[in-house]
């Protein structure tokens, strides 16, 4: 394997003009922070999310954050990540963390994209995606912060399965 230095593979024009296009379209709130950073407003569900998306032209990768409004006090921090665990093991595109320094909840994807083209279907995907799981387990995250639920009660009250019709 060829190293980063030494990659002489030209790496796309950068993918955040399309992704603005893309927010843009959605009716998004959002800013350009810098020519490799941009953050948006995402409503849904349960609360606003903050997107933030940051371009590396030498790895040829976005990095996709969407930040929830609950952030972990230092007390729950360490009983968080069971939660986190129990969650991560349930998607396939994505995982959980929590910021170390203040405690906010994210969802994380990094999208490789050298050699690739952008296409605003990808991107409009990983959108989809990152909402679906923070507003599939955002539930989860609040019963466990707010309610001092058990990792595993949190996560079974919030994806319980209904059976019939209201």
């Amino acid at each position: 394997m060829p190293a980063l230095t030494s990659d002489s593979t030209p790496v796309p024009a950068n993918p955040l003009d399309l992704m603005e296009q893309v927010i843009g379209g959605l009716g998004w709130t959002f800013d350009r922070c810098t020519p490799t950073e941009m953050a948006a407003e995402a409503p849904a569900r349960w609360c606003d999310y903050g997107l933030f998306f940051s371009w590396s032209a030498e790895l040829g990768t976005i990095l996709f954050t969407c930040a929830f409004d609950l952030r972990a006090g230092a007390t729950r921090r360490a009983a968080l990540y069971e939660l986190i665990g129990l969650a991560n093991e349930q998607m396939w595109i994505g995982h959980f963390s929590v910021d170390a320094e203040d405690g906010v909840l994210l969802f994380r994807h990094a999208l490789l994209l050298r050699n690739t083209q952008a296409v605003a279907d990808i991107f409009e995907d990983m959108i989809d995606i990152a909402l679906n799981e923070c507003e599939r387990f955002y539930p989860a995250f609040r019963f466990f912060l707010t309610e001092k639920l058990s990792a595993s009660e949190a996560l079974g009250m919030a994806l319980l399965d209904c059976q019939g019709e209201a």
